[in-house]
């Protein structure tokens, strides 16, 4: 009970503390938010929940391919103002790109 409360707390400050500073300083928030920030406290926190050190590694290598194939998400925001996009038309096309990456994903990781 006390290691979900621990994962709770960190992710919220984490997350809280990004957003934040989003609105101060931009290009560092927009650098944070892209280290594996998250992906180091989601492995720790995994290994040291299951002890398990094949899954981390194979956990680790979905994110791998992951990284890269999320990226998808980011191409609306590019054609914004060629095409005179929203936020929410940015948003929302990059979560269906986001879902055509996961079939990318789920091939990829079968031969990794």
């Amino acid at each position: 009970m006390w290691l979900a409360i621990a994962k709770i707390v960190i992710a919220a400050i984490l997350i809280s503390f990004v957003s934040w500073l989003s609105g101060k300083k931009t290009g560092l928030a927009g650098f944070l938010t892209a280290l594996p920030l998250t992906t180091l406290l989601a492995l720790a926190f995994s290994h040291i929940e299951w002890g398990d050190a094949k899954q981390s590694v194979e956990y680790a290598k979905s994110v791998f391919v992951a990284v890269p194939v999320s990226l998808l998400f980011f191409i609306p925001f590019f054609f914004a103002q060629k095409f005179n996009l929203g936020f929410w038309a940015c948003y929302s096309s990059g979560v269906v790109l986001l879902g055509v990456g996961y079939f990318i994903h789920s091939y990829a990781v079968k031969y990794i």
